[in-house]
């Protein structure tokens, strides 16, 4: 119980370290800039410590659960006798042996970026400026689907070993033509999507899978291969948010071609990019 009040006591001292300079920019524009005396002056002072003490908690929850745990399912998932094979039988050359790993990978990229807060105040934003026209739960779980197709594909260039740059070179090249032809109202929110994704929730323990499973696969370096799965996070969700819009606009296209030809349609509500 010491050694952990300890630990967490060094945690809190970082933080607020880290904290201080934030703190003093905001005060510092508030006093000399606008010299302006603060509105709540109590209430801003316990939301310091609140956002202090959260941190701290947080960033002590990662390095005792989500950093550990992690690293040791990706040891699990690559583990010889859990793939079934033998361990000298050259299976870090044979990614069909992985597919539990990528399964998993999909998995805890769409369920993290889910619970991601970023995202979801992003998208309940994105709500209300468009009217509705975006819907939060599509934007969110449009989203997802790109961080578990990004991570899972990141997944399998860790286990082939593939340099990191041939993927992230292609997957713009997809970027920009989708960019060309995507309505241009949800561009900047498709790329802003790529960058939320990549925060308090979903870093950790994607960072933490990369580095078990390039630490548990025979052959790869964690200082290389390790690392790379956020980039995939970020890239995949502007694809298929942008996707998401498009094929949105042409289902709304093919609603009104039905209704100008007179054909009977069996919904009279609007789509939703």
């Amino acid at each position: 119980m010491f050694a952990f009040l300890q630990q967490f006591l060094d945690t809190l001292l970082v933080t607020i370290r880290d904290v201080l300079p934030i703190a003093g920019i905001l005060f510092g524009f508030q006093f000399l800039v606008l010299r302006r005396p603060l509105r709540n002056p109590g209430q801003i002072a316990r939301g310091f410590v609140l956002v202090l003490l959260g941190m701290a908690f947080f960033l002590q929850g990662l390095e005792q659960a989500l950093f550990p745990l992690g690293e040791l399912m990706a040891e699990q998932l690559t583990a010889p006798e859990f793939l079934g094979v033998s361990a000298d039988s050259g299976m870090d050359t044979d990614h069909s042996h992985y597919l539990w790993l990528y399964l998993f990978a999909a998995a805890i990229g769409f369920s993290t970026t889910i619970a991601e807060p970023s995202l979801i105040a992003v998208a309940i934003k994105a709500n209300q400026v468009s009217a509705g026209a975006v819907g939060a739960w599509g934007l969110r779980i449009a989203v997802a689907i790109g961080v578990a197709a990004g991570i899972s594909l990141g997944t399998y260039r860790i286990i082939i070993g593939t340099p990191l740059h041939y993927f992230i070179i292609c997957g713009y090249v997809v970027v920009i033509i989708q960019t060309i032809y995507c309505p241009k109202t949800i561009i900047a929110l498709a790329y802003d999507s790529g960058g939320v994704t990549t925060s308090t929730v979903t870093v950790p323990l994607v960072t933490a899978l990369g580095l078990g499973l390039a630490s548990s696969i025979p052959g790869r370096n964690p200082a290389l291969d390790g690392f790379g799965l956020i980039a995939f996070a970020s890239l995949f969700p502007i694809m298929t948010v942008m996707g998401y819009a498009q094929i949105s606009e042409w289902y709304a296209g093919y609603r009104k071609a039905k209704i100008a030809t007179g054909k009977p349609y069996r919904s009279d509500k609007h789509s939703s990019t």
